[in-house]
């Protein structure tokens, strides 16, 4: 008598993430379909559910209504799999297209689909395997030729397996026509698999749970690749799922007057957005902030879109804020992205492997002009830049995100706004003042603590970032041509050796 399957444990389909999104796994003897257009990945995810378990000791059937046994060697190869401790059943025999198996008194698909099926199960009988993978309804579909026979042998299935306490993946690259929508009734779950381009870049792939009985699992869409391996789904960001004690009182910038302005510094599980046009100093005040946090003792991940990584490491040490011996150490993680090459999903998912595997306080994103490229429209960068942000807020880390404007002075634009997402804002710009151009500091808001509403002038040098004594005399800033108008000796001395282009 078989057993309830409710009672047991349920199966991993061996993809951590995709266990993820299931709330741990399948429930064990049920059918399952999954659904995608070729090359979204059904057939590695097939061979994977098979291989896991087949590591804890159940036996696999992958039953081929299309591919050869070589085809799928071939597949599993490329992953690095063997296929030996599976059962391969080609239901196209080389010698089934001889003369002698040609008949005329009855329609092909009414004999070939009743022996496909009798065959199916004629094999799992012999077998008696816990996992069978049949690969892939669109042949059944074909034989069948009309959707009311096709059901009914679907169902007929259904019920054989469920007499045999077997979990079954049904594989289909169809898409959801009115007969596909019938199965997804008879189903148990149902998975679907999606592929898209874009105008540049690779191809997205992407997932989403259309239902599975009986189990909490993640709705909407969640990214995945097909790697070595098998698939890596990356399971959508839900802040609600995450949090953590932590100690908020203010740390130091690592500039007393940056600080002051701020109102007594970062606070940790807040998100200071930094504002200003190229090459006016927002990659080195972060670099500077995120260097006290190193020089503290605290770990700290840096996400850099813009510039490549060599660039970088040099500019900071020329500024007496070289990066190398922390990421010898291991304090620090930096990753170069191509936002062309990584979905959204991943950027997420990586995200939170710094935060929590490596235990990033500080995480610097440089810059979410380049990471808006890498949506597709400023709707859902700001859904998902809200969702990753209250997630690094309830982590306690101090976020710096990095926000590139369009223009020098006078009309600047920004891509999308995100400064009501952030606790603080700092505006960096620049000024004309006794005939040189200048840079100037503001804190626009914060929410944690009564912040300076001064305007500082700063300089980048040798020593990093330097912020001055307030200028009181400034006029125009919110036309967006700020002017000094005071006299020169309120303004900073101009030093020799200052490193003036800095993004």
């Amino acid at each position: 008598m078989p057993t309830d399957p409710q009672t047991t444990a349920i199966v991993s389909t061996g993809i951590a993430g995709l266990d993820d999104i299931l709330g741990g796994g399948l429930t064990p003897q049920r059918m399952y379909l999954v659904q995608g257009t070729p090359g979204t990945g059904k057939t590695t995810l097939g061979l994977d559910f098979l291989l896991t378990g087949a590591k804890v000791g159940e036996t696999g059937l992958y039953i081929t209504l299309a591919e050869t046994e070589v085809e799928l060697r071939a597949v599993a190869a490329t992953h690095g799999w063997s296929l030996d401790q599976l059962e391969l059943f080609e239901m196209v025999p080389a010698d089934g297209l001889g003369e002698d198996q040609e008949q005329t008194l009855l329609h092909p698909s009414e004999v070939e689909l009743g022996e496909t099926i009798r065959d199916i199960m004629t094999k799992v009988d012999a077998f008696k395997p816990a996992r069978v993978v049949i690969d892939s309804l669109s042949e059944l579909r074909l034989l069948a030729q009309s959707p009311v026979r096709y059901r009914r042998q679907i169902l007929a299935l259904k019920h054989l397996f469920s007499t045999r306490q077997v979990t079954v993946l049904i594989l289909d690259d169809k898409g959801a026509s009115g007969s596909d929508l019938q199965l997804h009734s008879i189903a148990h779950g149902v998975i679907s698999l999606e592929q898209t381009l874009s105008g540049f870049g690779s191809q997205r792939r992407r997932l989403h749970i259309v239902k599975m009985r009986g189990v909490r699992y993640r709705g909407g869409y969640h990214d995945f690749e097909i790697e070595r391996g098998g698939l890596r789904v990356y399971p959508r960001l839900i802040a609600a799922e995450h949090g953590r004690t932590y100690n908020d009182a203010s740390v130091s910038t690592g500039s007393e007057a940056l600080d002051t302005l701020l109102g007594g510094g970062l606070v940790p599980g807040t998100a200071t957005l930094l504002t200003g046009p190229a090459g006016v100093g927002k990659t080195t005040t972060s670099v500077q902030c995120m260097v006290a946090a190193l020089q503290r003792g605290d770990h700290a991940a840096y996400f850099l879109f813009d510039e490549r990584l060599p660039t970088l490491m040099k500019r900071s040490a020329a500024l007496n804020l070289d990066i190398q011996p922390f990421i010898d150490s291991g304090q620090l993680k930096i990753r170069a992205i191509d936002p062309a090459e990584m979905s959204p999903g991943e950027f997420a998912d990586s995200v939170r492997a710094a935060v929590e595997e490596y235990g990033a306080r500080v995480v610097v994103i440089d810059s979410l002009n380049a990471y808006l490229q890498s949506m597709p429209n400023e709707q859902f960068l700001t859904l998902q830049m809200h969702e990753m942000l209250t997630y690094l807020g309830q982590e306690g880390v101090v976020s710096l995100l990095i926000l590139g404007l369009h223009g020098m002075m006078g009309d600047v634009r920004q891509d999308v706004d995100l400064s009501y997402l952030s606790d603080s804002v700092v505006q960096l710009r620049y000024f004309e003042a006794q005939g040189e151009v200048r840079q100037a500091i503001s804190v626009i808001k914060t929410r944690t603590a009564r912040h300076e509403r001064t305007i500082r002038e700063f300089q980048i040098g040798s020593n990093g970032l330097q912020v001055g004594e307030p200028l009181r005399e400034f006029q125009g800033v919110l036309t967006g041509v700020p002017t000094f108008s005071g006299e020169g000796k309120t303004l900073m001395a101009s030093k020799m050796g200052s490193l003036e282009e800095h993004g």
